[in-house]
């Protein structure tokens, strides 16, 4: 109920997933059951596997998140994680207020033993295909030990839902030498290369890697991470402006960006997020999906296909192997 288009986006992607995969799924509403209903209303869903648990209250965007959990123990987030706390649920799929979402699972659903800090990763296209990159903002201020971790739980993501074979992992930094780079960065390096194991660690890499598919998991702290996100997020639109201001200037361009148009159409949607949904919160014993603030139907059709593939491939049950811990 906490997104920019609630429920409008959340009921249409809702519907369109169940209705594209043939009911593979069931789909849970949580939130004000008359505004739901009265939404499903206004769509055919004739035939569609979903129910819905009312819930009182919405968690805004602007709330402060922990504060929020606390007041609002009726509100969606809190009451679809609870869902999924009791087994109910087998993933958790929200647009709306981030922190919220992210402090709701670690505090409700806990973290998996062995896991310091849960990560949010976050998908951007590349020459080589996606390319993950961990943390996208869930920790600002990490400890060497905590990289490591994104780097082992990326590695997984990567290879169970991206379909990447042998995942390589690349450390952010500002030069390829082990030298470069501040104290975290040498430590987390020295981590990665004395506890890699099976992990394909590749060492350090650089901004300009990142969208030519160096490494296919890209690890950094969270405050690093999320000003990657945004930036990358500004790209499309910078490109759109310059194109149309580059076919307003003669006839002959105008034309030349027509016959353009499908090439570039690809690559916009390449660098759309709407395409890849939302991103998961990896280290939660649980399987939560988080999406964009504006998400449009389409991406809310696709952070449901993104969980059910989380559930599948039993991301939880792999980390904590990986990480040697029962």
């Amino acid at each position: 109920m906490g997104s920019d288009a609630a429920p409008s986006s959340e009921v249409g992607g809702a519907v369109a997933a169940l209705r594209a995969s043939a009911n593979r799924f069931h789909v849970v509403f949580v939130g004000n059951e008359p505004v739901i209903r009265a939404e499903l209303a206004r769509i055919n869903t004739s035939g569609l596997d979903f129910s819905i648990v009312h819930a009182s209250e919405v968690i805004t965007m602007h709330d402060s998140p922990v504060a929020a959990l606390k007041q609002k123990t009726d509100s969606s987030i809190v009451v679809g994680m609870n869902l999924h706390k009791a087994g109910k649920v087998d993933a958790f799929v929200s647009a709306g207020n981030t922190g919220a979402v992210t402090a709701a699972s670690t505090l409700i659903l806990g973290r998996i033993k062995g896991v310091s800090r849960p990560t949010i990763g976050a998908v951007f296209p590349s020459q080589q295909g996606p390319t993950l990159v961990v943390d996208a903002g869930a920790v600002t201020d990490c400890k060497p030990h905590f990289l490591f971790e994104f780097g082992v739980m990326g590695s997984l993501y990567s290879e169970l839902v991206l379909k990447k074979k042998h995942p390589r992992v690349g450390l952010l930094n500002i030069g390829e030498e082990s030298s470069k780079g501040n104290e975290q960065a040498h430590e987390a390096h020295k981590l990665f290369v004395e506890r890699k194991g099976s992990l394909n660690f590749i060492g350090n890499i650089e901004g300009r890697d990142v969208l030519a598919g160096a490494a296919d998991v890209v690890v950094c702290d969270g405050f690093t991470g999320n000003i990657l996100l945004k930036f990358a997020e500004s790209v499309p639109t910078y490109l759109k402006y310059q194109f149309k201001k580059y076919a307003g200037q003669a006839w002959w361009k105008t034309l030349l960006m027509g016959v353009m148009r499908k090439p570039l159409k690809t690559v916009f949607k390449d660098m759309d997020y709407q395409e890849f949904g939302g991103v998961p919160l990896l280290g939660v014993d649980g399987v939560t999906i988080i999406g964009h603030g504006g998400s449009t139907p389409k991406a809310v059709m696709n952070m449901l296909y993104r969980a059910e593939e989380a559930v599948k491939g039993q991301i939880n049950e792999k980390i904590r192997e990986a990480l040697r811990m029962p």
